[in-house]
């Protein structure tokens, strides 16, 4: 039982709150070793994209050192290991970045450092220069390399003509192996993440149907659990946006690693077609719209007039209907082949004749019901007409399509 006001409160000794903190981490790093060792997903990526760095980073300092004989060969493993990115195009476009921010910090500290004569001075003229210059776009999150580079040039005390080309030099050679590590070595291809990311969107925008569905059901419809569903919905738009993201790293992801390049690497069950992102987006949409209608009719002064019980039951159903479906799609999804997609339950897919039949029933007894609603004032219609134009948008994106003896009625 706890008190609320009080002014103090039991704390947790600071060593027990770290050693929690430790057992959670640990437990943490044990899932994911788990998970990497179990089968394909983000760990095992996590662990062979780390190998991959480690192993370029050891291959350009095998050149650098051995075979060229650089005693100081720093700048290639250090450009190698950060060039392993995770598409094959970052890379690229990374190097590109990182080789010209080199460039710019080498070439500006040592003609500070020949207009200065003195290391502190020539760092005092050229890191707050290269420090703006680091936040240029262009550069990306390479910039920070401009003003490293300069320390790094300054404090070795190599700023002559023929050091400058050879730290450039070893740059782009760290460039160019990181990029072959990474193109060639298992090319990262991120195309299980959209559906994984489609897969849970589906899932829990039949989740919180069916919380609205209960609460419709059993009668809660009051401030508090309109603003849970709310919140809900929201957490399924965060969802929609890591859908947006998982995308767009699978579109960047499939560039510069067509033909032979994939063949060395086994790529995961084919993507579902973009159009499934749209139709689920429009579904996230629909739901956001009908919980703020929820939230809306659960304000006494601004909806005066709620729906009758009888006519909230009779739309609980048709919502739960309507998670139902959504996480049947999620689960086909989920088990799904190469060229399967997260679609709309088929007659001959998922459902039975007369599961297909009681949404077009309790759709129509609504209709029935909207129209009781109208003969008492457009008070008592408004409410439940937004409802039921929210549950007829879902109902076309979730449902297959209303037969034609239902349109007609």
């Amino acid at each position: 039982m706890s008190i609320r006001g009080g002014t103090g409160r039991a704390e947790v000794p600071w060593g027990r709150r770290l050693t929690e903190a430790v057992r959670r981490e640990a437990a943490g790093v044990g899932r994911a070793a788990r998970a990497a060792c179990g089968g394909p997903g983000r760990e095992r990526d996590l662990v062979v994209q780390s190998l991959k760095a480690a192993g370029a980073a050891l291959l350009a300092w095998l050149v650098a050192s051995g075979w060229l004989g650089d005693p100081m060969a720093l700048m290639a493993p250090w450009a190698a290991l950060v060039l392993v990115q995770a598409t094959v195009y970052g890379s690229l476009r990374q190097a590109a970045q990182q080789w010209t921010a080199i460039c710019a910090g080498t070439l500006f500290a040592s003609a500070a450092q020949a207009v200065t004569a003195d290391t502190l001075g020539a760092l005092t003229l050229s890191l707050p220069v290269l420090m703006l210059l680091a936040n240029w776009p262009r550069f990306g999150d390479q910039g920070v390399y401009a003003a490293t580079t300069a320390v790094f040039t300054l404090a070795s005390g190599a700023v002559s003509a023929s050091a400058v080309g050879h730290r450039v030099g070893q740059a782009a050679l760290g460039a160019v192996i990181g990029i072959a590590v990474n193109a060639l070595v298992l090319p990262p291809v991120h195309l299980r993440d959209v559906r994984e990311n489609l897969v849970a969107l589906a899932r829990e925008a039949g989740g919180v149907l069916d919380a609205v569905a209960a609460g419709l059901r059993e009668g809660e419809w009051d401030t508090g659990t309109a603003a849970e569903w709310s919140r809900a919905s929201a957490r399924l738009e965060r969802r929609r946006e890591g859908l947006r993201s998982a995308r767009g790293w699978s579109r960047e992801s499939l560039r510069l690693t067509s033909g032979p390049l994939r063949a060395l690497h086994r790529l995961p069950p084919g993507v579902p077609p973009e159009t499934e992102d749209a139709r689920w987006g429009r579904v996230t949409d629909h739901v956001v719209a009908l919980t703020r209608t929820l939230a809306v009719a659960a304000d006494g002064e601004r909806a005066p007039a709620p729906p009758e019980t009888a006519a909230l039951r009779t739309y609980a159903r048709l919502l739960e209907l309507l998670g139902d479906a959504c996480r049947a799609a999620a689960e086909r999804a989920a088990t799904a082949g190469a060229d399967s997609t997260v679609r709309a339950a088929e007659p001959a897919e998922a459902a039975a004749p007369d599961e297909l039949d009681e949404p077009d029933e309790l759709w129509l007894r609504l209709q029935d019901s909207l129209r009781d609603h109208a003969t008492r004032g457009a008070a008592h219609t408004a409410v439940l007409g937004a409802l039921l134009l929210q549950a007829e948008n879902l109902r076309a994106e979730i449902l297959p399509a209303p037969r034609e003896a239902d349109r007609s009625r």
